[in-house]
């Protein structure tokens, strides 16, 4: 199959090195129409934990809740919101089944990426017959007086999932057999996450190809970015990039692969740790990213940190962008700059025992990019975090 920009017709270059293609909104097809990224679901060892933690430390408030309380026997699970940020973390409650095996082999992890669409049978119908492997037929889900919410499944890398979500004539809790809470307890203030900016899929070498068609083929999305290993790499370790986005944008997916290097690649500790290919993070979307990294390391959260020497030569790379250096400093944000206008972004450490997971917190001002000019620096920084850990 023919790769979308790589070529010279079909993408430009930046001063990077990396191939943008400016048509990709254009390009992606409209026979899957997706409104945007309805919830992420987590699978984890311990959901009511996991809920605290999102809670008191990233301000994140509890909406619902499923569990032995609401006649579910195998599973407990906590939905967790902030703006248009939905996350679940569901843990098994015993010790057999599909959730408890997921655990104990990735151990915390991201389950499902679900999509809002307003018809789940041809958003499923479509993607089958264009090789997805389902899930979950289409289904309607009775909740009684709270009406009807329909959903569908189907798979992508590793063990993760992609459903298709209809909540149009469902007005209850999040989904039937979830019940309300009405008198959540006090999430952390002065926090401004407001949607989720992209997810980032890790695959084994030699399948990012295969999940860049995948998603072109099945899910109509086109290729926006692509970064080879003579862009991101470092004098020990590189890895490989294709940004895949749907047509409205509001969907973006890069997909990584680890390249040959002198020592192992983050991307390569992900998959030796999580054990198969999966999600490696979620970047979330805020429009003061100071205020936000400043609240989320006084409630204890851990950022990767960057040397002096990345903020000395930052004045010269990329120019004024609103916030002093040394406050981008003191933080540890990092700054880039593309023909857009410029982002800020920063990434926490894993966000659980096995160095799989982390977030990002990212804010733009034009710039679609995914902060190339950071990728050295940044890789230099996990390279760090893998020595301590004796990964790398």
């Amino acid at each position: 199959m023919t790769e979308i920009a790589t070529r010279p017709d079909q993408g430009a270059i930046n001063q990077t090195g990396a191939v943008i293609n400016k048509d990709a909104y254009a390009q992606a097809q409209d026979f899957l129409p997706l409104k945007g990224i309805d919830y992420v679901e987590f699978w984890v060892g311990n959901a009511r934990q996991a809920s605290n933690y999102y809670r008191a430390l990233w301000g994140y408030t509890p909406t619902a809740f499923s569990g032995l309380e609401t006649k579910v026997r195998d599973r407990a699970s906590y939905v967790m919101q902030q703006n248009d940020i939905r996350f679940v973390f569901t843990a098994p409650l015993t010790p057999n089944g599909e959730i408890a095996e997921h655990v104990a082999h990735h151990g915390d992890g991201v389950k499902d990426i679900a999509f809002s669409v307003d018809d789940v049978e041809s958003a499923w119908r479509e993607t089958t017959a264009r090789g997805a492997v389902s899930v979950l037929e289409p289904t309607e889900i009775d909740g009684g007086e709270d009406g009807v919410l329909r959903r569908s499944a189907v798979r992508t890398y590793g063990d993760v999932i992609h459903s298709f979500i209809d909540r149009n004539d469902y007005h209850g809790a999040f989904m039937p057999g979830y019940r309300k809470i009405k008198n959540p307890a006090a999430a952390a203030g002065n926090l401004s996450l407001l949607e989720i900016d992209h997810c980032v899929g890790n695959v084994a070498l030699g399948e990012m190809n295969k999940f860049v068609d995948y998603y072109r083929d099945v899910f109509g999305f086109s290729q926006l970015i692509h970064y080879d290993d003579k862009v991101i790499h470092t004098d020990y370790s590189a890895l490989m990039s294709k940004v895949m986005t749907n047509g409205n944008g509001r969907i973006k997916f890069p997909i990584n692969e680890p390249a040959t290097g002198k020592k192992k690649s983050q991307i390569q500790e992900y998959l030796d740790w999580y054990l198969s290919s999966g999600c490696q993070h979620v970047a979330l979307r805020t429009e003061d990213i100071v205020g936000t990294v400043r609240q989320l390391r006084e409630n204890g959260i851990e950022f990767l940190g960057m040397p002096h020497e990345y903020y000395a030569a930052l004045p010269d790379r990329v120019g004024d962008v609103g916030v002093p250096i040394d406050t981008l400093e003191e933080l540890g944000i990092e700054a880039d700059r593309d023909e857009e206008g410029y982002l800020l972004q920063i990434f926490t450490r894993p966000v659980q025992d096995r160095p799989t997971f982390f977030f990002e917190i990212i804010e733009r001002h034009g710039s679609r990019g995914f902060g190339v000019g950071n990728f050295k620096a940044l890789f230099e920084a996990i390279e760090r975090e893998q020595a301590l850990r004796g990964n790398l």
